[in-house]
């Protein structure tokens, strides 16, 4: 008898900000479930997000993640007008909102979507709380990073 793999989608990738760790220095993460339509759900799982552009706001105690892109499949939204940049709440526990609410309002931190994934079936996001870098600060990650490439290189010879 053998054993079905199953299919689960479990840390499966949808959505990544590439330039959220360059242009931020991330000091706190948090996961948070998003608040989507059918034809959304549909979409995501076959990989039409783009969350490069987007960033979290919290409003009257709600978080809500804007600028996210997500295109509708031309054949799961016949019936439906499609948004593609509509705002979509992010589902977290009150004590995180509140948590959030002081790091941006008092310590002026930036809520910042880091990627979008699955997680036991639903869609996640990861939302980074972090500083906007200066231009030096980049500068100083690149010679760090270039630095590494070229010590492993030297250690492998």
């Amino acid at each position: 008898m053998s054993k079905k793999k199953k299919s689960t989608q479990a840390g499966r990738l949808i959505a990544q900000n590439r330039k959220a760790r360059h242009q931020y220095s991330i000091e706190e993460d948090f996961e948070a479930g998003i608040s989507l339509l059918g034809w959304e759900v549909k979409a995501l799982r076959d990989g039409r997000a783009n969350i490069a552009e987007a960033y979290v706001r919290i409003e009257r105690g709600e978080a809500w993640l804007i600028g996210a892109q997500i295109q509708a499949l031309p054949t799961s939204s016949t019936h439906v007008v499609p948004e593609p940049n509509r705002q979509r709440k992010l589902l977290m526990h009150g004590r995180e909102i509140r948590q959030l609410i002081g790091k941006t309002e008092r310590a002026g931190y930036t809520l910042v979507p880091l990627d979008m994934h699955w997680s036991r079936g639903r869609a996640k996001v990861q939302v980074g709380v972090g500083r906007g870098k200066k231009q030096h600060d980049k500068r100083q990650d690149i010679k760090q990073r270039d630095w590494a490439r070229d010590k492993a290189r030297l250690l492998r010879h």
